[in-house]
């Protein structure tokens, strides 16, 4: 039974992520602020605040540009309006170059917000980051795979996996993050085969994005989804709605109503 369909909502814990390997795939979606987090409240695992929210909210050619002072403002939104999914801060670019650094930007997102876990890129190079925060009793999410923050070092969007020698080091860097403390990795770009042989190599759950379906968790960001972002659609995006035409339909609506005199009607009138 999905903890959505059961009586009493309860929160989501790091502990309730941990105990959904293998037993019920695990949802998790992007969100920026209180209007939409209050929508997907009652339907989601985990809320990701994410630094994507540089590109869909603020216009950036990548992620690199979010900062500390964004994050906190845009995690605090979505804290006022969720109190059931965990919330997850997704720590920006250069917020975690060292040991000392990560932890006291991370203690400083539990202070300000209520989020209950970060998020941070990189395999076995950042385990001893992960091992500082999770001995200081921050919980880590993990990410593997295609990483945006390393686009502009990488030359791209790379899609990962593509062979052994590389599927065997995405599986070395998902155990190095699990034995350093993290709770759960998300697996983003790589190949399905790589995908699986990383799922089955940890005992923590796996979420994907653009990695097929053998891994123990999906998530996707909620303006690529319901059709909002449009500049690019990235193949594995499945659109749920046409959001952009919907709101421009709506939009012509009005402005239509309003040039012609029919809005406001007496119906909305004092």
């Amino acid at each position: 039974m999905s903890i959505h369909t059961q009586k009493t909502k309860k929160k989501v814990t790091v502990s309730t992520i941990r105990g959904m390997k293998s037993v019920e795939p695990i949802t998790m979606v992007t969100a920026y602020d209180t209007l939409f987090s209050k929508l997907f409240n009652d339907s989601v695992e985990i809320i990701l605040v994410g630094d994507s929210l540089n590109m869909s909210f603020s216009g950036k050619q990548d992620t690199l540009s979010a900062n500390m002072e964004l994050m906190i403002y845009h995690t605090r939104a979505v804290c006022n309006g969720a109190d059931t999914p965990l919330i997850v801060f997704d720590m920006p670019f250069g917020s975690y170059t060292t040991k000392d650094r990560a932890l006291k930007n991370a203690t400083r997102i539990y202070r300000e917000t209520d989020a209950q876990a970060v998020k941070i890129e990189g395999g076995k190079e950042r385990a001893k980051i992960i091992k500082t925060l999770t001995k200081n009793s921050i919980a880590v999410m993990g990410h593997i795979g295609l990483m945006p923050q390393f686009v502009r070092s990488e030359g791209g969007y790379k899609v990962k996996g593509k062979d052994e020698k590389n599927i065997q080091k995405l599986v070395q860097d998902a155990k190095a993050i699990e034995k350093a403390g993290a709770f759960a990795i998300v697996v983003e770009g790589v190949k399905c085969e790589a995908a699986k042989a990383i799922t089955e190599a940890v005992s923590i759950p796996t979420i994907g994005i653009g990695a097929g379906i053998d891994v123990d968790g999906q998530v996707l960001v909620w303006s690529d989804m319901f059709g909002f972002f449009e500049d690019f659609k990235p193949k594995f995006v499945k659109q749920y709605l046409d959001g952009g035409k919907l709101i421009r339909d709506a939009l012509g609506v009005y402005v239509d109503e309003v040039k012609n005199k029919k809005f406001p009607s007496s119906e909305f009138t004092y």
